[in-house]
């Protein structure tokens, strides 16, 4: 008798973390479902098309099966998750822009929360045993982190209370700011996920992200803040700066981190938990100071122009406090800087662009 062998369903499998959940797994020896019908170039174009990723996933695992689906679709995901019956699920399906979303609303909202309660029922009729892993963002916060005293420095803006020396911790209100639309999509599907894992005993997670980040990222201007930083560089292309003096600061986790701390989750599972994911105050940076690293890679200046106006509910500082993350799982912990994450997309990119 053989033995079994465990089941993975991912869901936006071609993307940026998707991919790499798909990559760690299938090296793993799980069998991996990855549902992805490359929503992404609707949404942003050429520009986004994942299907070279997966392609790539395809030709490089036997493990791997893609499954052409819209999570949108619940008759689809209810009979896909009833067939297989997966070990764990990880959710990394979503419509990530600020600026889509408010132009188009319904796909936001059915993509980002339908499409999360379809696959949360689904998981609890076929397998609520299963860990349920859900990217979320650390968009959940609307604009509230603006609130925060700050001080302008040199090349960036930090926060001036020492409580938040740290980074924003999981204890931060969700509640009464400005979110954009997209914000408010992924509230509804964080907070849902939160629900399964205490009304119904499962075991579920969402993750909080910062700046996900990683070379096999498509960054479009709309979403994607170093992938299409550094695209930009190589491609000799100008770079817009919205707001902020261009001092607005982000904390980047490699896809890879990403990944590492999903398995962690799913090896102990816990319920309802809820961590904020992001590469912490060292591995922070500002826009002006990602425009110096990655033109002391390239050897070319960045061009950029400026824009006066910053995005509706855009954070002029954020990083994530990863204490609570670290203390529920010691195994983990951020293993590249942040210059040798912008290394790798670089080298990324110049393999997938003709320049």
């Amino acid at each position: 008798m053989g033995v079994e062998v465990a089941t993975l369903l991912v869901t936006g499998s071609s993307g940026l973390i998707g991919s790499e959940v798909v990559s760690h797994f299938c090296q793993k020896g799980w069998q991996v479902y990855g549902i992805d019908n490359n929503m992404r170039a609707d949404f942003f174009g050429a520009s986004g098309d994942t299907r070279w990723n997966q392609h790539r996933l395809s030709e490089r695992f036997d493990r791997f099966i893609h499954v052409e689906c819209d999570i949108r679709d619940r008759k689809a995901v209810l009979e896909l998750v009833a067939r297989i019956k997966p070990s764990a699920i990880v959710h990394c399906a979503a419509q990530p822009s600020h600026d889509l979303a408010a132009s188009r609303p319904f796909d936001d909202f059915d993509t980002n929360a339908m499409g999360t309660l379809n696959l949360l029922e689904a998981t609890r009729q076929a397998c609520p045993e299963s860990p349920f892993v859900h990217m979320s963002t650390n968009k959940v916060y609307g604009d509230a982190p603006n609130l925060i005293p700050l001080v302008e420095k040199e090349t960036r803006w930090d926060y001036d209370d020492p409580a938040f020396s740290g980074g924003i911790s999981e204890t931060f209100s969700i509640d009464q700011s400005k979110h954009s639309i997209f914000g408010a999509s992924k509230v509804a599907a964080d907070v849902m996920v939160q629900e399964y894992g205490r009304y119904f005993d499962m075991p579920t997670c969402c993750l909080r992200g910062g700046c996900l980040t990683g070379p096999n990222h498509s960054g479009v201007e709309l979403h994607g803040f170093l992938s299409y930083l550094i695209r930009c560089n190589l491609e000799e292309r100008t770079y817009r700066i919205f707001g902020y003096k261009g001092k607005q600061v982000r904390d980047n986790i490699h896809s890879a981190d990403v990944t590492a701390f999903i398995a962690a989750f799913i090896a102990n599972p816990r319920k309802a938990e809820v961590y904020n994911i992001g590469g912490g105050k060292a591995n922070s940076v500002s826009i002006l100071e990602a425009f110096d690293i990655i033109a002391g890679i390239s050897g070319k200046p960045m061009q950029y122009e400026y824009d006066n106006t910053n995005r509706i509910g855009d954070h002029i500082c954020y990083y994530s406090d990863l204490t609570k993350m670290r203390a529920h799982y010691p195994g983990w912990d951020i293993t590249r800087t942040v210059e040798e994450t912008i290394g790798e997309i670089y080298e990324s990119w110049k393999r997938r662009v003709d320049v």
